[in-house]
């Protein structure tokens, strides 16, 4: 399936909402965006990550609001295991450098389009997701192509609360959707 780019120049907050309604499966990159994308190494050359506990407390709310949440990330990390498993994230996948064949692959294992799915991002790698799905979220952190390629630039940057942003964003929408 081709990438392709259906993002209007900018959204207005009911398009934004209608958006963020449909969502049922939330995808995220890990580093620099559920962590500040600094890497820590002890003295005998393990790496460290720190995670914001908002954002974790986002993450669950959203799980136990019926949204699938998956972690798509360039790197392997022992750390990333450690939080999913915390945050009772099933999705997870490490070590993957093109990220659009594993989207295409959850799309089709979980029966969704991609106007289902958000994922948030923040550099180079992110994009051909980003150009995909329903809702493309940028962490402020991002790259500049990366926000361009955004439906919505978060305020916060990554490992700051921006992943809380968005599942709160997702939440108020669901929610404003049952009131109607």
């Amino acid at each position: 399936m081709a990438t392709r780019n259906t993002k209007p120049k900018s959204l207005t907050p009911k398009q934004l909402t209608e958006r963020a309604r449909r969502i049922r499966l939330l995808l995220l990159d890990v580093d620099g965006v559920l962590t500040d994308g600094r890497l820590f190494y002890d003295e005998q050359g393990n790496s460290m990550k720190s995670f914001h506990i908002h954002d974790g407390h986002g993450l669950v709310a959203l799980r136990k609001a019926g949204v699938l949440i998956g972690l798509i990330s360039g790197r392997q990390s022992k750390a990333v295991e450690t939080r999913a498993g915390e945050l009772k994230i099933d999705i997870v996948h490490q070590g993957v450098h093109d990220k659009l064949p594993v989207y295409e692959r959850l799309l089709s294992a979980h029966r969704l389009s991609d106007e289902q799915v958000a994922y948030v991002g923040d550099d180079l790698p992110d994009l051909p997701v980003l150009n995909r799905v329903g809702l493309a979220v940028a962490v402020a952190s991002a790259i500049p192509a990366v926000r361009r390629a955004a439906h919505w630039v978060t305020k916060n940057p990554g490992g700051a609360g921006a992943v809380r942003e968005v599942a709160d964003l997702l939440l108020s929408a669901a929610s404003s959707g049952r009131a109607t």
